[in-house]
C-alpha cells in the first residue's frame, strides 16, 4: 500500500506497474475536492501523450498498480 497525504497530490508523479497504451509515467494535474475540502478524485496526465485519465485518489494506494515517483 502506497502511503501519502491526499492534500499533497497535485503535481505528484506516478508510475503504472502495468503500462496502459505504452504509457507508464503520469503526473497529477487536477484534484477534485468537495465543499468540505475532502478529495473526491484526481486527473492523471500521461507524460508522453498528454492523455488524461480520471481516477479516485484511493486507487493510487494500490501498490500492485501504482508506484510513487517515476521508476
Amino acid at each position: 500500500m502506497n502511503k501519502f497525504s491526499p492534500k499533497k497530490l497535485l503535481n505528484s508523479k506516478w508510475t503504472a506497474k502495468a503500462p496502459m497504451n505504452k504509457e507508464k509515467h503520469f503526473m497529477i494535474v487536477d484534484v477534485e475536492v468537495d465543499e468540505d475540502q475532502v478529495v473526491r478524485g484526481c486527473t492523471l496526465q500521461a507524460i508522453m501523450s498528454k492523455r488524461d485519465l480520471e481516477i479516485t485518489w484511493r486507487d493510487l494506494q494500490d501498490s500492485q498498480k501504482w508506484i510513487q515517483g517515476w521508476k
